[in-house]
């Protein structure tokens, strides 16, 4: 990696608006098991997800979360359940840590009438109104004026709820995005904005993307707070995005952190990833936030045994959902007439 490209190449910059509030907090083991379990999760959801891409149970396109997990948790560990959350076509990890069941989000992905959407949504479109995860969406930035929409609504009927905007670096240079933060800034709104910055637009590299490395900076143009991070520990994420969801809650006021992240898979399934050196993934894989989460159990109060238990009932949760997704029943022509027709829009 070069020095252009490194997450640590460019410390945080001074600025008036870059957040300044303290993040520690006492450090509680069991927690840090719990944000674990859930990274441990999604790991074994995509995995089994690729695997069943690969044999034709998984149709459309599929974008893995392998590597990011802890950016996902680490910033839903932040929320109240209330709170909204509205995110990217990689949204499996999301889904998972905002509270869907792995039933409901393999089903959805094997295209079945059990899954979160009834089948009809797939990899990129997963949904759950119960958890207030408000969908995952297909269009490069084009979700981040719509979650200031989710944003504006609570403000506007004081429902107290923050929401949550996840969108990749490749997003920033989309119109969508700086409308979202222009209106967000002008409008108040308790929003946070989450670039997770895994270094490639698709397979295109930061230094042939963006213009400015720093993406938080492009907060100073929009009058709204910023942060940036490189994440390597679940619960610095939770801290630090924490401060914002505090800040939108308690002030109205909407932030913009940039989480330096990475993505061990390719773009998609159908992408090999060879734009980047063997070398550097190693480079990464040796920093997974999951090996230093387990790691640093392990040096507190959990033994190996402990450790060994969960991932047992984790990888019995994941055997669950994948027989449940092969035993459900594909939709039937019963849903196309309501979910084409029928609703509030119907002519």
């Amino acid at each position: 990696m070069t020095k252009e490209s490194s997450p640590k190449a460019s410390p945080h910059a001074h600025s008036d608006r870059f957040i300044e509030a303290t993040t520690e907090r006492s450090f509680d083991a069991s927690h840090l098991a719990h944000l674990y379990r859930q990274m441990f999760l999604i790991r074994r959801v995509e995995e089994e997800s690729a695997r069943a891409y690969a044999s034709g149970k998984i149709g459309g396109f599929l974008h893995l979360y392998i590597g990011q997990e802890a950016a996902g948790v680490g910033a839903l560990a932040a929320l109240r359940p209330e709170d909204n959350v509205v995110t990217t076509y990689r949204d499996h990890g999301i889904a998972i840590a905002k509270g869907m069941t792995t039933r409901a989000l393999l089903a959805e992905l094997w295209g079945k009438k059990t899954g979160c959407s009834q089948g009809l949504g797939g990899s990129m479109h997963l949904f759950d109104k119960a958890h207030n995860m408000l969908g995952g969406y297909g269009i490069v930035g084009g979700h981040i004026p719509l979650a200031c929409g989710v944003a504006f609504a609570a403000k506007y009927q004081q429902q107290d709820r923050v929401t949550l905007c996840f969108f990749g670096e490749g997003a920033v240079s989309i119109g969508g995005f700086h409308e979202g933060l222009s209106l967000a800034s002008l409008w108040k709104l308790p929003i946070v904005f989450i670039c997770e910055n895994n270094e490639y637009a698709m397979g295109t590299p930061l230094s042939r993307t963006l213009s400015v490395e720093d993406v938080s900076q492009k907060a100073e143009a929009y009058g709204i707070a910023r942060d940036r991070l490189v994440v390597d520990d679940v619960l610095e994420v939770e801290a630090r995005v924490g401060v914002a969801v505090e800040r939108a809650r308690k002030e109205q006021l909407p932030t913009l952190i940039e989480l330096r992240t990475y993505r061990f898979r390719g773009h998609s399934m159908s992408d090999p990833a060879k734009y980047r050196t063997q070398a550097e993934l190693d480079d990464h894989k040796q920093r997974d936030p999951l090996t230093q989460a387990r790691a640093k159990l392990l040096a507190s109060k959990y033994t190996e045994d402990q450790l060994l238990a969960i991932e047992k009932s984790v990888e019995e949760e994941v055997a669950d959902a994948v027989k449940f997704a092969d035993d459900s029943p594909e939709p039937d022509l019963s849903i196309l007439a309501p979910t084409t027709y029928d609703g509030p829009f119907a002519y």
